[in-house]
């Protein structure tokens, strides 16, 4: 893990901005180290980020491939789905989310980003019954959490009968 000092450094300069050279020193030590996903992550972050979807794509995929801890793993998919739907590929981000529900069934954000997914592919109130599902179910508003099984009962009717 000699790598890792370096990526450390690297990722805390972030916080200064000077996004292209950060990605430079990035791409730098990944070519240096092709096959460690944390690098890669960082690599498809830092192009995510600077808004170059397309080019973060086969990024986000490698450091996934090479196999990520949990909670980088799941920011990875989450990248990844959210990449695809910014380049107008909703079917491929909704299996990358399919996925990351099954792995992290715990993590509400998988369903809040397939609600997007299934909006672009025209699945409207299918994305709203899950989004009103997350927020009932997860909100610390009070008026939210009181009414949370009727919001949960009326989507279900309400929506349900229009798809």
């Amino acid at each position: 893990m000699d790598w890792k000092p370096e990526l450390d450094a690297i990722v805390g300069a972030r916080h200064g901005g000077a996004g292209d050279t950060i990605l430079s020193r990035l791409q730098d030590l990944d070519r240096r180290h092709p096959n460690v996903a944390e690098i890669a992550y960082q690599v498809a972050w830092s192009k995510d980020v600077m808004g170059n979807h397309a080019e973060a794509v086969p990024c986000y995929e490698k450091a996934i491939s090479l196999g990520l801890p949990p909670n980088d793993h799941a920011g990875a998919l989450i990248g990844l789905s959210a990449c695809l739907l910014l380049t107008g590929n909703a079917a491929k981000a909704e299996e990358v989310l399919a996925s990351g529900r099954a792995l992290f069934p715990e993590n509400r954000e998988f369903e809040a980003f397939q609600a997007l997914a299934l909006h672009a592919k025209g699945k409207h109130a299918e994305a709203l019954e899950i989004l009103l599902v997350v927020l009932a179910e997860t909100s610390v508003d009070r008026g939210i959490a009181a009414y949370q099984r009727t919001l949960r009962h009326v989507a279900a009717r309400v929506l349900g009968a229009h798809n």
